[in-house]
Order: structure tokens, then sequence, then C-alpha cells
């Protein structure tokens, strides 16, 4: 056994005069920061699969990745600190990936000059699981990295508990219990270092250990074969730089930054609904179908609402759309009608008469018009009205190209008796669709790399002087 420094260093100073009420609106003050702080996370973890797979070849973590995930371990630490994973602050967190020598919530990371290739496989997911049933215990959700940059109210668990019963205090006695805040340090502070484990930044296992107060001990024993027995290192902080304003164009990049890669999430998701469809909800005839719905009236008919197209030019529709289905089966077994017509002599033909129509088909609820009126004068296969129509035993399908123009389904009785009841579903071949969602889904994903790309730049500051970081001792 060894007493070696510990790579990971976490402080937080508590104000001492905290205001009594800021705490019921922090949730509201850091929205700005949990955006930002979205997008840093979505780099830093695209960043640390970059980095897995330089140190499984190489044995370095790149210098450049290390000191932005650090940053934006930094960050997080800063906001959770002045927000519910602590509120030891009321001096609201800077936006900046450096540290802020005057802010009261520091964390410093040893760079690591090699990493072990095989650790590397391992101690993300398997090795690290013990402490992540004892994080999960403490903030009630897993590892503590992968849930706090989108968090908005309280913390879970153990932490959250014990920053509420701190917040009761100060609401009634202006004073945070420090041996609360010291208690919450401590486990804010293992989860930090099983976040720096985690995210393959050090290959010191986390010490199964609960170091209290705002001041990081600094030291842990590991166990290390390969050293001879020295006396414990304290670590010195690194030289700190001033905190420098973001400029106007910086602020730019980064509003711009964030607003382009929360439209490509949004994306993403669009395309990933189109691929769905595409994928999964066409059958084997080409059809991308709805589900089947059950649709009934006690009137003489059912009725869509008027369907319009219009694109300009007629041949548009088809080209998107391609051809249009509808299937429908009678519930009870009898003849069924369905026919499309223009949606003028669909009224002209069903004015005066008792029908329903289909207002909104839902997963579990389908609104309906009634209209009063009387039996018709015709049976419906007797009119000349109709686009396309279809009238014998079982299912009936119709299939027609989409066009432009006004247009009215309708399901009635061969020889427009009341009382029908149907199921039904509809669906489109969609030709365009699978180009659709594949420009889609690449455009997004672009826009993602862009996005991310330009918060990086806004954000990261190479020290004038300096490391960012503490150096491991040697």
């Amino acid at each position: 056994m060894s007493t070696t420094t510990y790579p990971v260093r976490v402080d937080g100073a508590l104000d001492d005069r905290l205001n009594r009420w800021l705490w019921l609106v922090k949730w509201v003050l850091v929205i700005p920061h949990l955006f930002v702080l979205a997008v840093l996370w979505i780099a830093f973890v695209a960043l640390s699969f970059v980095a897995f797979f330089a140190i499984l070849f190489t044995g370095r973590y790149p210098r450049g990745i290390f000191d932005f995930n650090v940053g934006v371990l930094r960050w997080t630490w800063r906001v959770q600190f002045y927000a519910y994973g602590a509120l030891g602050t009321d001096r609201y967190p800077p936006f900046t990936l450096h540290d802020v020598p005057d802010y009261p919530a520091h964390l410093e990371i040893a760079y690591p000059e090699h990493l072990s290739r095989g650790l590397v496989l391992v101690k993300w997911w398997l090795l690290a699981i013990p402490h992540y049933l004892v994080v999960g215990f403490f903030l009630g959700g897993g590892t503590w990295f992968a849930v706090q940059a989108d968090k908005q109210g309280w913390a879970s668990g153990l932490v959250g508990l014990l920053v509420l019963i701190a917040a009761v205090a100060l609401l009634f006695t202006g004073r945070y219990p420090r041996p609360i805040f010291d208690l919450v340090l401590g486990m804010d502070r293992w989860a930090l270092r099983v976040a720096a484990y985690a995210g393959l930044m050090v290959d010191q296992y986390p010490p199964f250990r609960l170091d209290l107060g705002g001041d990081d001990p600094g030291t842990t024993r590991l166990d290390d074969p390969l050293r001879h027995p020295t006396p414990a290192v304290p670590p010195q902080p690194a030289p700190h730089e001033p905190e420098l304003r973001m400029s106007a164009g910086r602020t730019i990049a980064l509003v711009t930054g964030i607003l382009v890669t929360l439209a490509s999430v949004v994306g993403l998701a669009i395309g990933g609904t189109l691929a769905w469809l595409d994928q999964g909800r066409r059958d084997t005839a080409g059809f991308v179908t709805s589900d089947t719905v059950t649709l009934s009236t006690g009137g003489y008919a059912l009725a869509s609402e008027r369907l319009t197209i219009s694109a300009g030019s007629a041949t548009v529709p088809h080209r998107w759309f391609g051809d249009a289905r509808v299937r429908v089966a009678p519930v009870d077994g009898s003849p069924v009608f369905v026919g499309l017509a223009s949606a003028t002599d669909v009224q002209r033909y069903l004015s005066g008469v008792e029908y329903t129509t289909v207002k909104a088909v839902g997963p579990s609820h389908t609104t309906y018009a009634e209209h009063a009126g009387s039996e018709p004068s015709t049976a419906p296969a007797q009119l000349n009205i109709w686009r396309v129509q279809a009238a014998v035993t079982g299912m009936q399908t119709i299939t027609w190209p989409l066009e432009n123009g006004d247009w009215t389904l309708v399901v009635m009785a061969p020889d427009g008796s009341q009382d029908v009841s149907v199921r039904a579903d509809v669906g489109a071949t969609a030709p365009g669709l699978q180009a659709l969602w594949i420009g889609v889904l690449a455009g997004s994903g672009l826009f993602l790399l862009l996005g991310t790309l330009t918060v990086g730049l806004a954000v990261v500051r190479r020290p004038k002087a300096g490391p960012s970081t503490l150096q491991a001792p040697r």
C-alpha cells in the first residue's frame, strides 16, 4: 500500500450569509445554464467516445478533449453547487469552462500522462458498478454526471433530502447547518470522482470513503504494487487565470450554437419518426398504413371531413404521397359501400340525409359530428359521382392516385340503410418518404456537429499561462 494523491480534487466553500428565499427560485435562474449544459454534455459524450479509442490505441487521453471534458464537469459542479446539488452559494455561476479563482466551487483533475489500454474497456461500465450503486443511493438516479446536465428541480436521493432540510432550516433560521453541508459535499465529491473515473480521465479506482467538508483532503490510499511507499504529497492548486468576460461575438456564437443544436435534436426526432413510419408501418403491398379503427353511426352514412389537396400542380401530391388506399370491413359481415367523390357532390348528395361526419380519430377516442335528416333518396352505388368506389361483401379496398382537389370519403350500406359500423384503415405508398427521412437525419446530424462545434469554440479558451488542471505528481 502507498499513500498517493488522488487526481480528482473537488472543493466548495459555504457562503457566510445566504438569502433565505433565493433557493425557492434558483430552479428558474439556472435554466440558461441547463440549456448550455445540455449541449455541452452532448459534446462530452461524443468526445469521450473519441477519447476511448485514443486511449485504446495510444494509451493517452488527447489533451484538448481532456481539458474540454474537465471544463464540462467543472461547469456542472458550479451550477449544482449554486442550485440543488448543495445550495452552497448565492453567487450566480459564470459561463465558462475554466476555473474561476474567486468562485466558491472548484474542480481540478490531474492530466494523466498515460492510461491503461486494458482498463478503458471495462472500468466505465463493469468496474464502476459498485460506485454506481452508491452514487445512485446518494443522488437517486444512477451516475451523477449523466443526470445533472438536464436536472431542473430538486436533486433526488439522499443529497436532495439533505439539501431540502438545509433549505428549510435556512428559511426559518437564516443559517445553513454546517454538518449537513459537510455531508452533502462529501457525497457530491464521491460522485464527481466516479464521474471522472467513468469518463476515462483517471485509472485510479475511486475510494469508498466520504471525505467530508468543503476542502478536499486530496489524498487517499491506493493499491499500487509497482511503487515503494512514499509520503503523502498534498496537492498544489494550479495557477489560476483571471476570469475573462465573453465578447459579444463569442456570446452570439454560443447562443447560435445552442439554437442550432437544439433544432438539430428536434430534426433527429422528426427524422427518426419518419424512418419508423417508412420501415415499421409499411406493409407488404408497399403502403404506409395507419392503425385500424372502428367507426359507427346510427344514421345512413359515415363521411370524412373535406380533404383538400392543393400544391399548385396536379402532379406534385402524387410525387410526394403516391397512391392512397382506404380499406373498410363491416363489423357484422354485411355488405358495405365505400366511395370517394368531390366534396361538393357529396355535400349535395347528403343534404337532408341523416349521417355522421368523422371529425378526428385518436388512439382511444373518435370525435363525430351528427347531422339530422332522413333517408337518402338514392342508393350510393347508383350515382355516377364517385372518383373510385367498391361495394361487395367483406373488406372493401379503394386505391387512387392523390391529386389536387376537395374530396370526401363516404361509407354506407349498399342499399342506403341505417346503422353502419366498420373497421377501417388508411395508407399511402409515400414514394419519397425514404429519401426524406434519410435527408432529415443526415442534415440534422450535420447541424448537430456544427452546433456543438460552435458551442465548443465559443466557450473554450486556452489559458494564457499555466496549466488548466493539476499535474499529477511524478
